[in-house]
C-alpha cells in the first residue's frame, strides 16, 4: 500500500516534470527550473541543520528526502500517529514536504496547546483550497489571531450561537424535523436509506437557519439543491492532499488542478449568496413582503451596518462565516 501511494505521488510529479520542461512558453519553464534550484538549495541547507541537532523540535520519524513521511501516511491518520506516538512519545514531529508538523497526543500537552498557550499557537498556515474558497482566509478558522479575529468570535458566539438567536430560528430546525419525519412515513413499505436521509435533514436545518427566513417556496428548493452540489463538490476538494501545500514553492503552478477546480466551485457559490443577499435586501427596504422566521443572514446584514465596531465587519466576513 504504501508503496502504490508513493509511486502514484512520484507519478504525478514525473508527469508534470515532463509538461512543463517541455511546454513553448519560456517563462514558464524559466519559472519551474527557478523553483527546482530553491527546493535543492532548501534541501542542501536543511542537511547542514542536521550536522547541528536542533534540541528545539520533538523525535520523529526520519522520511526521505524531499518528500519527508508524505509517501507513508496512512489513510487512517488516528492510527497511523497512535503507532508513531508509541514509537516517539506523546509529541513528535513529522516532515511533510518542506513543511515540519507536530503531533501531540496527549491530554496534558492537549490542555497546554489549546488553553493554556492557546494564543501562541492560534495561527496556522491557510491551505491554497481553503484560501480560495474564504476569500483570502477572512473566516474565524484561518484568520490570524488579532483584532479581526476577536471580532470574528464575537459575531459567531455573542450574535450568532447565543440562546437569543439559537431560540429565533427554533422554527425553521421545527419544520425540518418535521419534514423528515413526513417523508419517513410516507416511505412506509418501502426502504429508506436513512443516512442520507439525515444528512440531508441537517443540511436543511442548517440552510434553514441561515436563510431560512429569507428564501420560501420552490425558490429555497432550488438554491438548496445547488447548494447540496457546491458543498459535495468542494468537500471533495477540500479533502484531497494538495502538492501545493507541502511545497509552496510550486503553488504558482496548480500541479494537480485543484485551486482551478475549486475556485469554480467557489464562482457558484458566491452567486447563490449574492442573490440570497440580493433578495434579503430587497425584503429589508421593503420591495418584498418579509418572512416572519428571522435567519442568521438577516442578524449579519444589522452586524454590517453597526458602525460602532473598531474592525469593520465586511460583506466578505459575512459570506465567509455562512460559508
Amino acid at each position: 500500500m504504501i508503496k502504490t501511494r508513493a509511486s502514484d505521488f512520484l507519478h504525478t510529479i514525473t508527469t508534470y516534470t515532463s509538461r512543463v520542461i517541455h511546454h513553448e512558453n519560456p517563462n514558464i519553464r524559466s519559472a519551474f527550473f527557478l523553483s527546482v534550484l530553491v527546493l535543492v538549495l532548501s534541501i542542501f541547507l536543511s542537511i547542514l541543520k542536521k550536522k547541528k541537532p536542533n534540541q528545539q523540535l520533538p523525535p520523529g520519524p526520519r522520511g526521505v528526502p524531499l518528500l519527508g513521511s508524505l509517501p507513508f501516511l496512512d489513510p487512517e491518520l488516528h492510527t497511523y500517529f497512535a503507532d508513531l506516538a508509541q514509537k516517539f512519545g506523546p509529541i513528535f514531529k513529522l516532515q511533510l514536504g518542506t513543511k515540519v508538523g507536530i503531533v501531540i497526543s496527549s491530554p496534558s500537552l492537549a490542555k497546554e496547546v489549546l488553553k493554556d498557550h492557546d494564543t501562541t499557537f492560534a495561527n496556522r498556515d491557510v491551505p491554497v483550497a481553503g484560501r480560495a474558497i474564504t476569500y483570502g482566509g477572512q473566516d474565524i478558522v484561518w484568520t490570524p489571531y488579532g483584532p479581526e479575529w476577536r471580532m470574528l468570535r464575537k459575531v459567531c458566539v455573542r450574535e450568532m450561537l447565543s440562546n437569543h438567536s439559537m431560540d429565533a430560528v427554533h422554527s425553521l430546525r421545527h419544520n425540518e424535523v418535521r419534514r423528515l419525519v413526513q417523508h419517513v412515513h410516507s416511505k412506509i413499505g418501502s426502504p429508506v436509506d436513512v443516512g442520507e436521509q439525515m444528512f440531508l435533514t441537517i443540511l436543511n436545518v442548517i440552510t434553514s437557519m441561515m436563510w431560512g427566513g429569507t428564501l420560501k417556496g420552490d425558490g429555497r428548493t432550488k438554491i438548496g439543491a445547488e447548494f447540496r452540489q457546491v458543498v459535495s463538490a468542494m468537500t471533495a476538494l477540500l479533502g484531497a492532499p494538495n502538492v501545493s501545500d507541502f511545497f509552496p514553492s510550486l503553488a504558482r503552478f496548480d500541479v494537480q488542478g485543484i485551486e482551478k477546480k475549486i475556485h469554480v466551485q467557489f464562482l457558484r457559490f458566491d452567486k447563490i449568496f449574492d442573490s440570497i443577499i440580493e433578495q434579503r435586501l430587497k425584503m429589508e427596504e421593503g420591495e418584498e413582503e418579509s418572512g416572519s422566521d428571522n435567519d442568521f443572514l438577516q442578524l449579519l446584514l444589522k452586524l454590517k451596518d453597526d458602525e460602532d465596531s473598531k474592525v469593520p465587519f465586511t460583506m466578505n466576513h459575512l459570506k465567509s462565516l455562512l460559508m
